[in-house]
């Protein structure tokens, strides 16, 4: 029994898993990953063990959004693939002192079945979504278990809100996904020349392609002067599982070519060009891209989260699915507050590409402005420490498991 074990349901889940494991090996501790949703990529990337077989399935993880959603996870087997997980856990629980599970009601459950000491960050539910949360049974009454010794929250206002219904204390640590941002905060810009919009389309395939064609299909419509060289640097942060050559098929049915872009003020090796627009391709590079953007585009669950903690303002685009939907999007805007922006209308359609365009010259109008411009900015650094918490949430979830379970000698 020397291991700690991260449990985790979800890609972004799995992202925050990651850091505070990686965290924790640094204090000393040994730790591996048991990853419920997907293949738990960001363990593998960490070096962190992952113990059993993983799979992907086309829901993402996020079947039960809808009727469709669950009916497509029974049919392609992800229940049965989560209780052969669950049933291993329990098979190998003399391995793990300590579980840390990272999401909701999912690893909550299957780290009460095992019987062994818990902590949770329960990142995955919000009181800013009705101003009073109320989890799902059986939630409340699990983590009001004593094997479940310490419970974090993603905000401030979650914390105050499960401390006064479990009667119990709940702590806001921060959210341990910030700290990808936290070397890029650091880094000195120069001035720049003109703002800067990063394009976010996402990081699930194939979602993320139908994504970037839907702003492909917006970038030309923005109103003058922005689509004119100069006026808007255009830069998307791409999966590494979305090549080039991908990029470039997706591309030209909608007018766009794949060209270098390796040339004194283009510092990306591709970019898509249409007409005298730019659209710089990264990849590798989110965090370089976020940090350095004026306003941001985003059809992506986690990466908006990050742009908000950053005081970046958001323009959401709803897509089809299966995350980042119009539903899905409302959510989101419940959660994270005013800094986030979508413009009304059916997903896809011209009227809606058209008002989003509309709405992208607006918001940079407004940060551009000498006298409204920087108070704004102020109010959504505001927003970011309140919704999302400030950078090193890992560090102090790390110190405070391995003050409560000293790694053994």
């Amino acid at each position: 029994m020397s291991s700690i074990l991260l449990l985790s349901n979800g890609h972004g889940e799995d992202l925050s898993g990651a850091l505070l494991g990686e965290e924790l090996r640094a204090r000393g501790a040994s730790v591996e990953a048991l990853p419920l949703v997907g293949h738990g990529l960001a363990y593998q990337r960490a070096g962190i063990p992952v113990v059993a077989r993983t799979r992907e399935f086309s829901t993402g993880g996020l079947g039960y959004t809808s009727l469709a959603g669950r009916l497509t996870e029974l049919r392609e087997g992800q229940f049965l693939h989560l209780l052969g997980l669950v049933v291993r856990l329990l098979q190998q629980r003399r391995r793990y002192r300590l579980v840390v599970a990272v999401g909701d009601l999912v690893p909550v459950l299957a780290t009460w079945l095992a019987g062994l000491p818990g902590v949770v960050y329960l990142v995955a539910y919000s009181s800013h979504y009705e101003g009073r949360l109320r989890l799902p049974w059986p939630c409340g009454w699990l983590l009001r278990q004593p094997c479940f010794r310490q419970i974090w929250s993603r905000d401030a206002l979650t914390a105050e809100d499960l401390s006064r219904q479990m009667k119990r204390p709940v702590t806001f640590l921060g959210n341990p996904f910030m700290d990808l941002m936290a070397e890029e905060a650091d880094q000195p810009r120069p001035a720049p020349t003109c703002p800067s919009l990063a394009v976010l389309p996402g990081s699930r395939l194939p979602e993320a392609c139908h994504n970037l064609g839907l702003i492909l299909q917006l970038l030309p419509l923005l109103p003058a002067p922005l689509p004119q060289p100069g006026a808007l640097r255009l830069r998307a942060a791409l999966v590494r599982a979305l090549e080039p050559e991908s990029v470039a098929a997706l591309a030209a049915p909608f007018g766009w070519r794949l060209e270098s872009g390796t040339d004194q003020d283009t510092p990306a090796r591709w970019v898509l060009v249409r007409q005298h627009q730019r659209l710089e391709l990264h990849w590798g590079r989110f965090a370089a891209v976020l940090g350095a953007s004026d306003l941001v585009l985003a059809m992506a669950g986690t990466a908006s989260e990050q742009a908000v903690g950053l005081g970046k303002p958001v323009v959401q685009m709803a897509g089809r699915g299966p995350q980042f939907t119009a539903g899905f999007a409302e959510a989101q805007r419940r959660l994270l507050g005013p800094g986030l922006f979508c413009a009304p209308g059916p997903v896809g359609q011209p009227t809606t590409l058209q008002q989003t365009a509309q709405l992208i010259d607006e918001l940079l109008t407004r940060l551009q402005d000498p006298r409204r411009g920087p108070d704004w900015r102020s109010r959504l650094a505001e927003i970011g420490a309140e919704r999302i918490g400030s950078m090193g949430g890992s560090s102090r979830m790390a110190a405070a498991i391995m003050e409560a379970f000293p790694a053994p000698r």
